[in-house]
């Protein structure tokens, strides 16, 4: 196999895609404005309008899988910024419920194509023993990303302009996004034969792969509902008011970007299993310290702890899927980036679970039964780390 020439120039844009991924994470904290916003909105009803973001990881994963095959990954990444540009100044004209319902299902669709085609264009620029390492490095950019957007939201709820600023720096950055990548050349690698709906979904049939896609599935739609979450559980159990709890959530990203970086600079030279195995029981003593733990101090230890334990899964499972099928890399990552519609299945469950038992921890005993499912998948990982 021919190896990659591995430049700055090549790399960075990309990586700065990664940046631009992360402004999905503020939906979660976004929804808790809005319900803010507008009045007598419960958490059954806030917690659903990640639907009209993540529905669209679940329907356009395989159709951006095609187009990439017609138009290459950089083009459809281009595509995607572009998307993130409109998406981001519908809240500039105009705020209401409406437009706001618009505004997220066209992050959802940008993310979408962002995330399906940005994946498979790191194969593009790294070699392949480097390939889980950078995508934990992209993973790590994209949590730089997460980690700023709370604290951009709390600053922008000071000003005149509100919460809301976040949009137009959004969308600015996402131009910049756009034009770096756009005036990078790189030298794309063949994507093979066209596909079909049915020859790509014709991949469940590999049981990893499907086991994988679940896995995705539980990770994304855990993280949303954790973005959604914190936040009230600080109002609940420290009585902070939103401005502040929302801060709470970029502790945890913060502890996903060290954790992100820390396991990107190792996963270059070490195996994944480990870390896949020890992250996982990390995140539930996490998950415990928010049941057992009251103090604000406690709570965001908790929080981090969950965080570093997170940071490191999504870029391991979504590694080991590609090399795995190395050969259908567009193919297998539409795949993968349907499991982000985990987004718009989970967090509406912990909506309901929190009106019904009347506090956040009902949410968050919903998110650890979830999470059981990243402990079963210990062995398909092990086996399947094994034999690529």
């Amino acid at each position: 196999m021919e190896q990659k020439k591995i430049s700055g120039i090549h790399v960075l844009p990309v990586m700065f895609g990664f940046f631009v991924m992360g402004f999905v994470d503020i939906i979660g904290l976004a929804i808790n404005y809005v319900k803010q916003d507008f009045d007598s909105m419960t958490d059954t009803v806030a917690n659903r309008l990640t639907i009209s973001c993540y529905v669209w990881f679940l329907l356009l994963s395989v159709p951006t899988v095609m187009l990439i095959n017609k138009v290459g990954r950089k083009h459809t990444v281009l595509l995607s910024f572009f998307l993130h540009v409109i998406a981001l100044g519908i809240p500039v004209i105009s705020y209401d419920f409406s437009y706001v319902l618009v505004a997220f299902a066209f992050v959802g669709i940008g993310n979408t194509l962002l995330q399906v085609a940005l994946n498979p264009l790191v194969t593009d620029v790294v070699n392949t023993e480097k390939l889980t390492g950078t995508l934990t490095l992209g993973q790590f950019v994209k949590a730089v990303c997460s980690f700023l957007g709370p604290i951009l939201t709390t600053w922008a709820a000071g000003t005149v302009y509100g919460w809301k600023l976040v949009f137009p720096v959004y969308a600015f950055t996402s131009l910049v996004a756009l034009f770096w990548l756009w005036l990078t050349p790189i030298q794309p690698s063949r994507s093979g034969a066209s596909v079909s709906f049915g020859a790509t979904l014709g991949l469940f049939r590999d049981r990893y792969v499907a086991w994988f896609f679940i896995g995705i599935l539980v990770l994304v739609g855990v993280d949303v509902g954790m973005n959604a979450t914190f936040p009230k559980l600080l109002m609940e159990k420290c009585g902070l008011p939103l401005s502040e709890a929302g801060l709470g959530n970029s502790v945890y990203f913060f502890a996903r970007t060290l954790g992100a970086f820390v396991g990107g600079m190792l996963l270059l030279n070490y195996a994944e299993v480990k870390f896949y195995t020890y992250s996982v029981f990390v995140a539930i003593a996490g998950l415990l310290g928010m049941f057992l733990l009251d103090s604000l101090w406690g709570m965001l230890a908790s929080v981090s702890i969950f965080g570093l334990g997170y940071a490191n899964l999504f870029a391991i499972v979504f590694s080991l899927s590609m090399k795995r099928m190395p050969d259908k890399a567009n193919e297998v990552s539409a795949l993968l980036i349907m499991g982000v519609s985990g987004g718009a299945v989970v967090t509406p469950a912990l909506g309901v679970a929190s009106d019904h038992f009347g506090t956040q921890l009902a949410a968050i005993a919903v998110i650890a039964l979830v999470w059981f499912y990243m402990v079963w998948l210990i062995k398909p990982v092990q086996r399947t780390s094994l034999s690529t």
